[in-house]
């Protein structure tokens, strides 16, 4: 069998294992929603006021895409790696063709289909329920599958450097809730102290909220990065961190071989 052939029979594994999981599939597309009702609808945006949401609803438009964008990969990779392992299915794939780089990638292509669904959904509600006005981009699509393949490496670490599935949902959620308000998404940097404003810049989901925003959102304050347009500078810096998550992802993967 050749290299697509694999992963394409590993990706279709890994889509009916996911959509067999009903609770899996329940909150991984509840969870979002829920959370626009809160905030987009009942809490609303005040432009004019003071506090969290001071500015018009289709800046926050990155913070939500990013709930999936980060929570899934984190979560769903970080549990799987470590469920793999606990079950000693590592030994199992050994015996194949199948190499650790391959089986990351074709988990990767389910979180993306999953991921790209849910932010149909997202968008839609945001733009129902709080009426933002989002400039269609195609840059849009880049975007969220280079965040899933970056998320997905970082959650491939999780699972194997933690001892059980436990311990990989709880370092997911460790990291990722701080990461979800201090990258730009929800929380602009002016409501940063000014000694966090560098720490930022360490979180690749600040790259990926930034250049959504530069592209969906036409009050984004637009500021070129080197003479290049932001959200094509910010995609070329999540790319390259995509790269760097995936490849340390899938070095982490145990050897079993």
């Amino acid at each position: 069998m050749s290299r697509m052939g694999r992963v394409r029979a590993e990706t279709s594994a890994g889509w009916r294992s996911f959509v067999r999981r009903r609770t899996a599939v329940f909150f991984t597309f509840f969870f979002p929603v829920i959370l626009i009702v809160i905030f987009g609808a009942l809490i609303r945006t005040d432009p004019t006021g003071e506090g969290l949401f001071t500015e018009p609803a289709a800046y926050y438009v990155p913070g939500y895409l990013a709930v999936v964008v980060l929570f899934t990969p984190l979560s769903r990779m970080g549990s799987e790696v470590a469920r793999h392992r606990e079950g000693s299915r590592f030994e199992k794939l050994a015996t194949t063709p199948l190499t650790r780089g391959e089986w990351l990638l074709a988990q990767t292509a389910v979180n993306a289909a999953i991921i790209g669904l849910a932010s149909l959904l997202i968008l839609g509600l945001v733009i129902l329920l709080t009426g933002a006005q989002i400039a269609f981009s195609p840059l849009l699509i880049p975007y969220i599958l280079i965040g899933v393949v970056c998320f997905c490496g970082v959650g491939a670490m999780l699972g194997s450097y933690t001892d059980s599935q436990d311990g990989a949902v709880a370092a997911s959620n460790a990291i990722g809730l701080p990461l979800l308000f201090l990258s730009e998404t929800f929380i602009s940097l002016s409501q940063l102290p000014s000694w966090f404003g560098p720490l930022v810049n360490l979180s690749p989901l600040t790259y990926f909220a930034r250049g959504v925003r530069a592209a969906t959102y036409a009050g984004a304050e637009v500021s070129t990065v080197a003479g290049i347009d932001p959200a094509l500078a910010n995609l070329g810096i999540l790319t390259a961190l995509a790269v760097i998550a995936f490849a340390l992802g899938a070095r982490s993967i145990p050897r079993t071989d």
